[in-house]
């Protein structure tokens, strides 16, 4: 009863109850919010505040900015869709909320738009460098498509295009990156898409920031589309995916076979050359997975240029038995 009574009087405020509504729409910084309410920083700061002690809201910190959004599962979400709803009776109240919304919108989309621009060089020899795109995506819907994901976890999520690709098929997903201009360009793909049950955070893929997966938390799913090939251990970043895998959850790794490109290294900052089956098998067995399939995805036979063939590999952690008598004997 107390922390229902919170949560009332945290939202039974006017300026609260819009917050919270314009963040359920989207994820927004303080200074966003300023623009889109009229208000000033501090006061602001201040609802924002009390929101979050109520559980209503969560905060995530991204370099110099945080950002919020409204919490998305439990019956703290269940009292925002409830008040939405209520406020849905009447959709002029928060037009002009909306209005500015929009705006800032269109300004994250100029801003990643400036961005990939200035690095769509790069981007396009990339793309050039694999198996035809459409053939990859195909193979990965194919993977999850009829899977039941509940959640899923985007590791390395880049641009978010996995997310977009992958969101008809998933109840939520979450993307981590290391880099703040490339989720810039992944929030704005997901506005586009309407891809609202999607978030991305700045975050560590050795450290993820997310408790051991259990029966109860954790995902059923972690994705490593071409990221390991960055990494300088690969294998660290499976085994902490891995870690926050619920029982019997899923990994799946897309990256290239082997190959002998020595200027992906030299000038794209790739720092392996792809992985061979056998390094997806160490990687898994160091995870405590089974390995559960493998697919290669041959490059376009009348390509003008050499293309690399991408290798596809899927492994499943212990359901939560196997898990329990696994424990028991260490």
């Amino acid at each position: 009863m107390e922390q229902l009574l919170a949560m009332l009087r945290a939202a039974g405020d006017p300026t609260r109850l819009r917050l919270l509504l314009i963040l359920r729409e989207a994820e927004l910084t303080v200074s966003e919010l300023t623009h889109i309410l009229g208000q000033s920083q501090p006061r602001v700061s201040r609802h924002l505040r009390l929101l979050c002690e109520a559980g209503l809201l969560q905060r995530f910190k991204e370099g110099s900015w945080v950002f919020y959004r409204a919490v998305d599962r439990g019956p703290r979400a269940q009292l925002g869709a409830t008040l939405a709803t209520l406020a849905g009776t009447e959709p002029d109240a928060l037009e002009a909320d909306r209005r500015q919304l929009a705006s800032v919108r269109e300004a994250r989309a100029g801003a990643a738009a400036a961005y990939f621009r200035a690095n769509a060089s790069e981007w396009e020899r990339i793309r050039s460098l694999h198996a035809p795109e459409q053939d990859v995506e195909a193979a990965i819907v194919d993977l999850f498509a009829g899977a039941g994901v509940d959640a899923l976890l985007d590791a390395g999520t880049g641009t978010g295009r996995m997310l977009e690709l992958l969101a008809p098929f998933i109840r939520r997903g979450v993307g981590i990156d290391v880099s703040a201009e490339m989720l810039a360009i992944a929030r704005d793909r997901l506005e586009r898409a309407q891809a609202h049950h999607c978030q991305v955070r700045l975050g560590d893929l050795y450290r993820l920031p997310f408790p051991d997966g259990s029966n109860d938390q954790g995902f059923d799913a972690a994705l490593f589309h071409q990221v390991l090939h960055y990494l300088d251990d690969p294998q660290a970043a499976i085994v902490e995916a891995a870690r926050v895998l619920r029982p019997g959850g899923q990994i799946v790794v897309v990256d290239f076979a082997p190959h002998e490109l020595e200027f992906c290294r030299d000038e794209l900052n790739h720092r392996r050359l792809g992985f061979s089956d056998d390094e997806a098998k160490g990687w898994f067995r160091a995870a405590g997975l089974s390995q559960t399939q493998t697919r290669s995805i041959a490059p376009d036979a009348n390509a003008s240029a050499a293309q690399l063939t991408v290798r596809i590999w899927a492994a499943v952690s212990q359901p939560a038995k196997s898990r329990q008598r696994a424990g028991a004997l260490t």
